[in-house]
């Protein structure tokens, strides 16, 4: 590509008023178009490519177009919490990079950082949540992304895209999720703003167990981790109680699963309701909720 052509990209912006969200998995990437007066969605498997590659082939085979909200998979970032740096916004994210370096497995001088609010503890001790992803991967998810038609317009987490579906309101709400085969997510969000969230490990394959082995440990694991999840938020935080639990995992079992994570708590459990007419595209909740962030969230 001439040096031309490269200011032009920089400088050109795409004309479709179509809203494009890209979700990273481990195993596939699903895209969602929002066009004005109709969508579309698709899941393309990676298999034994890089992920970068099979981006790659999204872009130059599927005709998108207009604004590009990309979301990086669990695999792709790291999230972790720490007290609130005492140092001036400007010299913020320069401090974070050697606090968090012993928490994270990448090196401070490959490390691309944002940060959003934590919670207030006892005492006054203020928390944020650090975000952090590997410079070389993003460079190569940008050049992937690469489109005269395309324009770029944030990177986010699975955490943000999957709360920015929750419609606004003031009780807060726990909202259990996860993109096909990959980990299940934990959220807290009043308010519209995300309190609380946690990454699980051990219920990527939650898809390929039956009812009876959903039965033998899975669900009494997961509602462990729930309950563990609402003590802090209400107890640590001091926040009032979360008033309902939903659930957005798009498994054949979903609806058994909930009924069962209700047997365990006093708190209503309930499916996720999709925005209507997209209910059938459960499976593809994070690219979705990418064209809908309505918070802040890290860029």
């Amino acid at each position: 590509m001439s040096i031309i052509t490269r200011i032009k990209n920089v400088f050109s912006k795409a004309k479709s008023a179509d809203l494009v969200g890209v979700a990273l998995r481990q195993q596939s990437i699903s895209y969602f178009v929002k066009k004005p007066n109709e969508s579309k969605c698709e899941s393309i498997e990676t298999k034994a490519h890089p992920i970068t590659k099979t981006l790659q082939y999204v872009v130059d085979n599927k005709s998108l177009s207009g604004q590009c909200y990309l979301v990086l998979s669990n695999a792709h970032s790291q999230i972790v919490q720490v007290e609130k740096p005492s140092v001036p916004d400007a010299e913020m994210h320069a401090a974070l990079k050697w606090q968090i370096k012993d928490l994270v497995s990448i090196a401070p001088e490959n490390m691309v950082l944002d940060y959003f609010d934590g919670p207030t503890l006892a005492g006054g001790h203020e928390k944020i949540n650090v975000v952090c992803v590997a410079k070389n991967d993003v460079i190569e998810l940008i050049t992937a992304l690469a489109d005269d038609e395309l324009n770029l317009v944030s990177i986010t987490t699975e955490e943000f895209a999957f709360a920015s579906l929750l419609p606004f309101q003031e009780d807060a709400v726990l909202l259990v999720c996860q993109q096909p085969n990959e980990e299940v997510n934990l959220l807290i969000v009043k308010n519209g703003q995300l309190f609380f969230s946690r990454r699980l490990r051990g219920f990527a394959q939650i898809a390929n167990k039956s009812e009876d082995e959903l039965s033998m440990g899975v669900i009494d694991s997961l509602s462990l981790e729930i309950q563990r999840s609402t003590d802090y938020f209400e107890r640590q935080l001091k926040q009032a109680p979360i008033k309902a639990i939903e659930i957005l995992i798009p498994v054949k079992t979903e609806a058994f699963l909930a009924r069962k994570l209700a047997e365990n708590t006093n708190v209503e459990v309930k499916l996720f309701a999709m925005p209507t007419s997209l209910e059938a595209l459960r499976g593809n909740a994070v690219a979705i909720g990418a064209t809908q962030l309505n918070f802040m969230e890290p860029n």
